[in-house]
């Protein structure tokens, strides 16, 4: 099989290492087989792919969308480093308010998985970087919503210190206002 499907603390969010074939010439490297994915447990049909390119210090997140329009991600780094963060926003689950963060570069090629129910972000620890990741239901507007990237009671670690946001995601809410409001699964 060319991927390690790798449960984390969190087991629904995987850590996938595809393996690489590489020589003088270069690499290949699948980054995606149905058939696998779905024998590990990663089901749905991917309907949508984004790219995106940042600077060294851009924290992008916490991100997700509502129902009806919640979306799984599979996420990888094409080009630099980044560190990427799920954090479980399902009421009901034991890991509620828990969250993951992986490294994911263009060196080890690893991917992540998280599936729908979490929020998603990341921040740029090289130069620059290009993060490519499929979703399994569409982008929606009206569902769009976040938690704010340093919210105490979730406490993720982020391995920069200053990091440079957007404006949208200086004003997302806590883990907690978001409950109080109905937004969470």
């Amino acid at each position: 099989m060319p991927f390690e499907f790798i449960k984390t603390k969190i087991p629904e969010v995987i850590l996938i290492k595809p393996k690489v074939f590489g020589d003088e010439r270069g690499f290949f490297v699948e980054t995606y087989k149905k058939e696998d994915f779905e024998n590990a447990g990663i089901k749905g049909e991917f309907v949508q792919d984004n790219h995106s390119k940042s600077n060294y210090g851009v924290l992008r997140g916490l991100h997700f969308q509502k129902e009806p329009y919640a979306q799984a991600k599979i996420v990888r780094c094409i080009r630099g480093i980044i560190y990427d963060v799920a954090v479980d926003l399902r009421k009901n689950s034991s890991t509620f308010g828990q969250w993951v963060g992986v490294i994911l570069s263009e060196f080890n090629k690893h991917e992540l998985y998280i599936p729908r129910g979490f929020a998603h972000g990341f921040c740029v620890l090289s130069d620059e970087a290009e993060v490519v990741y499929k979703v399994d239901n569409k982008y929606a507007p009206e569902c769009e919503c976040g938690v704010i990237w340093n919210d105490k009671d979730i406490g993720i670690e982020w391995l920069i210190d200053e990091p440079i946001l957007s404006d949208k995601d200086k004003k997302w809410h806590s883990l907690k206002e978001l409950g109080d409001m109905g937004e969470l699964f």
